[in-house]
């Protein structure tokens, strides 16, 4: 049986893995795992295609134990019974148990005892929070790892290598993928080097060579066709998918409802949910703000929805939001105001904290005159009172200036000058 592409190339040893540098790289927690020889049990969390199973590969063949897998919710308590005797013949099982979340009581009560001697290293394997999903259990004898999704360049090197190896992958054949069909495959996959690869390998397999030079020339319709995903468009070097994002951003700023649902359709066509929840995130705190606080409120909500439901359906919650923030009231004075202070910071206006508002839960802080003489603003009517928070160098700085766009916001800013003023007069 001819095993998938994506399963041939599965790495089998920790510097084969593509990807996840925060878990593999050097000098990070899995990599001195595995160079130590002390490997604990584990729980990587993350979404499909991004190298759970991978790493757990990897790890057993750098580590030279044996390796197992199994699915909590499909195997037997009996196929646990056979990884727990192989484990007491050869002394370790790396076991990879994919779906964790879904393992019952008494499959776990089976496999406790064999965690806590060592007999088995456990690698959970789940696309949910194992700290929601996942019972305590199991968490508290595992470490547990997020793996993220894999970058476009990511999916790039695992693509070439698959095209040059002639023992596992397909460099057997005579393949050139055109530049433009290489950014679809990376970009349409969404981080899912599984999808990639299977969506390479069919697109090698159902096109004949030309019968001029036997080359099979994989082009952007055919990487389409297999990834069933649409390009936004067929530029080479992939520039019009960050132009079509640009222009969804710029057109809900300039309230364009028509122009920001034709940008998003494009990107629903292309198939790339995780940069169009991404962007709408980014658009309602950077561009509605405090004008319109319920709005972004609503926005978040959506793309969460979005997120669980996937497309088709994901479309849906995100043209709500769409409308909403492009005819919402617009503001960008928030993240202004946050980026004044980090400039002052970057110039050195950092002087001394007052003393009133330092730490003093320790021993020898009143000596110091660290605290003693803070103001409890609870203590006090409204929960407030005149009092320094800033150093005395920027004492009187003002960071936050509203637009003027929205009274939402201005009713925000009245609060904010008339404690300034308050504040002043307090002080004085």
């Amino acid at each position: 049986m001819q095993q998938p592409l994506a399963y041939r190339m599965r790495p089998t040893q920790i510097e084969e893995i593509v990807g996840q540098p925060h878990l593999v790289g050097s000098g990070k927690i899995i990599r001195r795992m595995v160079d130590a020889k002390r490997l604990s049990s584990m729980i990587l969390y993350g979404p499909p295609g991004t190298g759970k199973t991978s790493i757990a590969s990897a790890i057993a063949g750098s580590s030279k134990y044996a390796f197992r897998m199994l699915n909590a919710a499909t195997d037997s308590q009996k196929d646990l019974q056979i990884v727990a005797e192989e484990a007491k013949m050869s002394g370790t099982v790396v076991l990879l148990l994919d779906e964790i979340h879904r393992l019952n009581k008494i499959k776990q009560d089976f496999l406790l005892p064999h965690l806590e001697s060592g007999a088995i290293i456990l690698i959970g394997a789940t696309t949910e929070n194992p700290y929601i999903n996942v019972t305590p259990a199991i968490r508290s004898r595992t470490q547990i790892f997020q793996v993220m999704p894999l970058t476009e360049n990511d999916i790039k090197i695992a693509v070439k290598r698959a095209l040059e190896d002639k023992e596992k992958g397909l460099g057997n054949y005579n393949v050139m993928l055109d530049d433009n069909a290489m950014v679809q495959l990376s970009r349409a996959t969404n981080g899912d080097l599984r999808s990639a690869l299977n969506g390479l390998e069919l697109a090698v397999l159902s096109t004949p060579p030309n019968k001029k030079d036997n080359i099979i020339n994989i082009t952007l319709p055919i990487i389409e066709e297999t990834v069933q995903r649409k390009a936004m468009s067929a530029d080479k070097d992939g520039d019009a998918h960050y132009d079509v994002i640009s222009a969804l951003q710029k057109s809900i700023r300039g309230s364009d409802v028509d122009a920001a649902l034709h940008y998003a359709a494009r990107i629903v066509e292309s198939g790339d949910l995780p940069i169009l929840t991404r962007r709408l995130t980014v658009i309602a705190y950077e561009d509605i703000g405090l004008a319109n606080p319920s709005a972004v409120q609503h926005a978040v909500i959506a793309i969460q929805a979005a997120q669980t439901l996937g497309f088709p359906e994901a479309r849906i919650p995100l043209a709500n939001a769409i409308i909403e923030l492009a005819l919402s009231p617009k503001s960008n004075a928030a993240y202004q105001a946050l980026d004044m202070a980090i400039n002052d910071i970057h110039s050195g206006k950092v002087s001394d904290i007052p003393n009133h508002l330092k730490d003093s839960h320790y021993q020898g802080a009143a000596d110091l005159d660290h605290g003693t003489s803070y103001i409890y603003p609870h203590d006090f009517d409204n929960d407030w009172v005149p009092q320094q928070y800033l150093p005395d160098s920027i004492r009187d700085v003002s960071y936050f200036q509203p637009k003027g766009n929205s009274k939402i916001e201005q009713s925000f800013y009245d609060v904010y000058h008339s404690l300034k003023l308050q504040q002043k007069k307090g002080l004085q």
